[in-house]
């Protein structure tokens, strides 16, 4: 087979999420809905966190990056989603597409190692309170955000110059409504055998890395918790890890429905799986941080009686 030059294909055309034209405008205001809540969600997340110094701590430094990470990981995906809604023909570049892939992976990757983070710091809240301010002190924290931040990087690197490196020279229709890794594999018309190691090895390690210290952390503060005598400490040691529970079950639940699901699942169920892993759930984790939280719900009334 004759190796095409990617240059070929300049452009893409986003399918979109739905061919019946009745339901383009309901859809774009409902989405524009979830966007708008997104935004100020997280937004107002990050800002509750940075000026209350209640919220000072290693528990809300990481909710802080987790919201930042939502915020933009909802604005990489949902603007060209509003696009498909309203343009009869959604086109994005070549490279517009190859950034779209980098920062959703970048976004993505960090979610999951920013909640085995989160995992770590309710570990050591609950079964070493005593050193919880040497073992959790501003330097581990900070390099942890930072391990966070360079291995999604280096993981949306790998894909992104994997990606770049195959040819796009036949049809340029994206069966979807945003740039990511299998629908780009599917329009190649050169090898993607590279590209299929890589999302197995970087995403094996994805998955291990991130999941398996949050079901040893939660084995430990499971254990810890019912050795606790009083009840209301069970009762607080549990409203401590619910949210953050929550929001992992919720997380790696639709990934897992998206990226393992079964061969004989159709585009439609990619479609659903992926809005709501791509746009509602960066809208859910600051409605399920601030409503399950009381320091949060705190701050927040305070706030709210100032103004």
């Amino acid at each position: 087979m004759v190796r095409c030059n990617y240059s070929t294909v300049t452009e893409f055309v986003l399918e979109g999420l739905t061919h019946q034209p009745e339901l383009q405008l309901p859809l774009f205001f409902l989405f524009l809905g979830i966007y708008g809540v997104t935004v100020v969600g997280n937004l107002g997340m990050i800002l509750l966190i940075t000026s209350s110094s209640q919220l000072h701590s290693p528990m809300y430094f990481f909710l802080g990056n987790l919201s930042f990470l939502d915020l933009f990981y909802s604005s990489v995906v949902t603007p060209k989603l509003l696009g498909n809604f309203i343009w009869e023909k959604n086109v994005i570049s070549y490279s517009g597409c190859m950034t779209q892939l980098f920062f959703f992976c970048v976004f993505v990757i960090g979610e999951c190692f920013m909640l085995t983070a989160m995992a770590y710091d309710r570990y050591v809240a609950i079964c070493n309170p005593l050193l919880y301010s040497v073992t959790m002190s501003p330097k581990v924290c900070n390099l942890l955000v930072i391990g966070v931040y360079t291995v999604s990087t280096l993981g949306a690197l790998a894909h992104t110059v994997a990606m770049t490196r195959l040819s796009f020279c036949g049809d340029n229709v994206i069966h979807h409504y945003f740039c990511d890794v299998f629908p780009l594999l599917k329009l190649s018309c050169s090898s993607t055998h590279v590209n299929e190691l890589l999302m197995i090895f970087i995403g094996g390690f994805n998955v291990l890395a991130s999941t398996l210290p949050i079901f040893i952390s939660y084995a430990f503060i499971i254990a810890k918790i019912f050795q606790m005598p009083s009840t209301e400490g069970r009762s607080k040691a549990f409203s401590t890890c619910g949210s953050h529970l929550t929001a992992v079950g919720v997380f790696y639940g639709s990934a897992i429905f998206m990226y393992f699901k079964p061969s004989s699942s159709n585009m439609a169920q990619e479609k659903v799986a992926s809005v709501f892993y791509a746009t509602v759930i960066p809208m859910l984790n600051p409605l399920i941080y601030s409503l399950r939280n009381k320091d949060v719900k705190n701050v927040l009334r305070k706030v709210m009686r100032k103004r």
